[in-house]
């Protein structure tokens, strides 16, 4: 049976900061294990919402979702001279913790505490910096405050309108007042109550029955009204407009709002501040919802960020001018998700994952030399619909890493007819090439441009994804047979037993090589000079550059050939085994033991991948989210070019630049220097190959700034070097014509 694999061209909104953690040993490894080089964890592009248990002068505490509470300390905090209370100012950086009948105050910065009884008859109902607000039995509220740190003062309130019945106690920006919303004859008001004295008053009455309301020392307001809280007996509050967003904190003379019930789409909600003086209103922080809340000490705290990768709490205070300055000061961890297949190609390792609601998406993180993490977990493709597997399928979903910054797979339609899908380039564009109705197939092979798809009816096809293409292109259809392909060569079984054709895809010529198998292939895969053929009962390597014909195990599933080396795995005993035949005789080692529980989704068996651009190999290490990456410790081939796609533009210009690609065998850093007809340098570009394909664009201009004159011809000089340090460099070069 076939399901559908739906494809979303479409981005989520939400993307997916470097979640990548160095590791010293492997998970579950055994002793003699290769020890990895480090872990990353893959983690979703939802923004978790953070509440904060205490904000204050000193550093506050947040905690995102259902995760522990995280304290935070600000590195430019200064104690006060003297804290304690008799000096109320001071409570912006006190923590209170009640148990029972007993609140225990702590002064952050100086560590001066205090303790507030609760008098018998009296219960807790909140408290703020070294104040504590309770209730007696017959409904008259206390603002209890300690003396000498032990002894409490009960200031009775007063000014609480006679049978009303409180319905909120509500902190904000301040510790030397409380509001409390409470409910009389049918009405609902707000009001503060003073904690130096205990006098009640209110300010705000209105039909809402709880009412939106932010305050500081300078300002209440409430259900969309502002007064002064200095406001002299009897004036009205000033309505302000309305908005489905919400009051979040008063800030100096600016009210702070955000969280908006409905957001257009395509755009994302922000944080907006109005000034209670003027009317005024601009945007104070971009992308930011959730966590916005008032801090003890008159600022508040907000979070805010483009993805989850970059989700961070920023400080928000007032300036003397009476406007606003933003500080970020923590980011907020993005939370862990599942791995549903990796793919590790030229230095990059490719995860496919959740993202918000019901689609998936590949995501990568570089690796160095080393194969160490060296930088964030960046979003590699839109939103894509779960792909689905046939019944038995050992690796699910199937990726394949091209080596060239592109991943493909399959996508099943409606109506059963699977197509090649190629992403990787950029975060929207997805390119496709159906099969001509062809389902039921697998991925056999790919690099850079070129993907081998084995159909179930029995017909091969390689889809071409050159330079610039806006969908793929089936190049070549033929009866399905043991095959591969590497750079722009298919290689598959020739004519008689133990031979293996190639056949240039480009040019259509042909190469046959005696690799002295006792049999037809079942299975051939081609790395640089490699060529590995199997025919399940024996196997063995044929090296190209020398004519060497090596014996390797055959003991066990699928295996995977990388450069100078082949990847196995014993289902029984978990082991990954590495067999090394770069000198001309094969040697077999334990790289690493895989956790007992099968996890069998993605990569080459279900669970591990390797990188057939350099020697680092991938696996999932039994922690949710987490994939270890170790090194072979194989020597790699010398750098060289696999294939080309250099051209002679029409016209070249900002918009539309000369953009080559130069597809090598691994990870390089380059110099391309352009030279016009007269052989003058006129531009000098450099960069860092794009999995190990060198991408250059030339946008016509000069070294200088100024525009190349002329049309060309122009000649051009490549020089790459290995990004691992083996081997010479590699120097490439041609002409080109424009116009």
């Amino acid at each position: 049976m076939i399901r559908s694999r739906r494809l979303v061209h479409a981005a989520v909104g939400g993307v997916a900061a470097l979640s990548c953690t160095v590791l010293t040993a492997p998970a579950q490894a055994a002793p003699e294990a290769g020890e990895p080089a480090g872990t990353v964890r893959l983690v979703t592009e939802k923004r978790v919402t953070v509440d904060y248990p205490w904000a204050g002068a000193s550093g506050f505490q947040y905690r995102p979702g259902t995760s522990a509470v995280t304290t935070v300390d600000y590195p430019d905090a200064v104690p006060p001279a003297h804290a304690g209370p008799d000096d109320l100012a001071t409570g912006t950086d006190v923590v209170n913790t009640r148990d029972g009948q007993t609140v225990t105050q702590k002064h952050r910065s100086t560590g001066v505490t205090a303790t507030v009884t609760i008098p018998t008859g009296q219960t807790y109902r909140a408290a703020a910096g070294w104040s504590v607000l309770s209730m007696d039995g017959t409904g008259a509220l206390h603002v209890l405050r300690s003396a000498d740190g032990t002894l409490t003062v009960d200031t009775p309130v007063t000014g609480f309108p006679a049978g009303a019945r409180p319905v909120l106690y509500r902190t904000g920006g301040s510790v030397t007042r409380i509001a409390i919303v409470h409910a009389l004859d049918g009405k609902t008001s707000v009001g503060l109550v003073d904690l130096s004295d205990g006098a009640f008053r209110t300010y705000v009455t209105g039909d809402e029955a709880t009412p939106q309301l932010a305050f500081n020392d300078r300002w209440l307001v409430a259900d969309w009204k502002a007064i002064r809280v200095d406001a002299g007996p009897g004036t009205e509050p000033t309505a302000l407009t309305r908005t489905d967003a919400q009051l979040e904190a008063v800030v100096g003379d600016q009210l702070l709002i955000g969280n908006p019930g409905f957001v257009l789409g395509g755009t994302e909600a922000a944080l907006t501040a109005r000034s209670l003086v003027t009317g005024a209103s601009a945007t104070v922080l971009p992308s930011s919802f959730g966590g916005i809340g008032p801090t003890l000490d008159g600022g508040a705290l907000a979070t805010a960020g483009p993805s989850s990768l970059d989700w961070n709490i920023h400080r928000i205070t007032p300036t003397g001018s009476g406007g606003l300055t933003t500080t970020e000061v923590a980011r907020v961890p993005a939370a862990a998700t599942g791995v549903q297949g990796l793919a590790v190609a030229g230095g990059e390792l490719f995860l496919y994952g959740a993202t918000p609601g019901a689609s998936l998406r590949y995501s990568s993180f570089q690796l160095d030399a080393t194969g160490r993490p060296d930088g964030p977990q960046t979003r590699r493709s839109p939103g894509l619909s779960p792909s689905t597997c046939l019944t038995g399928d050992a690796a699910c979903p199937q990726l394949e890493a091209l080596g060239d910054g592109r991943a493909s797979h399959l996508w099943t339609g409606d109506t059963g007819e699977e197509s090649v899908v190629n992403v990787g380039l950029d975060t929207t564009t997805v390119l496709s090439e159906p099969t001509d109705g062809d389902s039921r197939g697998r991925i056999g092979a790919g690099t850079g441009r070129y993907v081998l798809y084995n159909g179930g009816s029995g017909k091969q096809r390689v889809v071409d994804f050159p330079r610039g293409a806006t969908a793929g292109e089936t190049t070549l259809t033929r009866d399905r047979t043991a095959a591969a392909v590497w750079g722009q060569t298919l290689w598959a079984p020739g004519s008689t037993q133990g031979q293996v054709t190639g056949r240039n895809l480009k040019t259509g010529s042909t190469t046959t090589v005696t690799t002295g198998a006792p049999c037809t292939p079942t299975d051939i895969q081609a790395v640089n000079t490699w060529l590995y053929w199997s025919c399940g009962s024996s196997a063995g390597v044929y090296d190209r550059a020398t004519g060497r014909r090596i014996t390797v195990p055959a003991d066990l599933g699928p295996a995977r050939l990388a450069d100078g080396f082949l990847l196995r795995e014993n289902r029984t005993t978990h082991e990954l085994l590495l067999t090394d035949f770069h000198t001309g005789t094969a040697t077999t080692r334990t790289l690493v033991k895989l956790p007992a529980t099968d996890q069998n989704t993605g990569g080459s068996n279900g669970r591990w991948a390797v990188d057939r651009f350099g020697g680092h190999v991938a696996y999932l290490n039994g922690t949710y989210g987490e994939v270890s990456i170790v090194t072979s410790g194989v020597p790699t081939s010398p750098l060289a070019q696999m294939e080309a796609q250099v051209y002679a533009p029409s016209v070249i210009g900002k918009a539309f630049p000369w953009a080559p690609v130069w597809q090598l065998n691994k990870p390089s850093t380059w110099t391309l220097t352009l030279a016009d007809a007269s052989g003058r340098p006129v531009r000098t570009l450099t960069g860092a190959s794009t999995g190990a394909a060198v991408r250059p664009a030339w946008d016509g201009t000069t070294d200088s700034g100024g525009g190349a004159t002329g049309g060309g011809p122009y000649t051009w000089k490549l020089t790459a070097h290995p990004r691992d340090g083996q081997g010479p460099d590699l120097t490439l070069s041609g002409s080109m014509n424009t116009g």
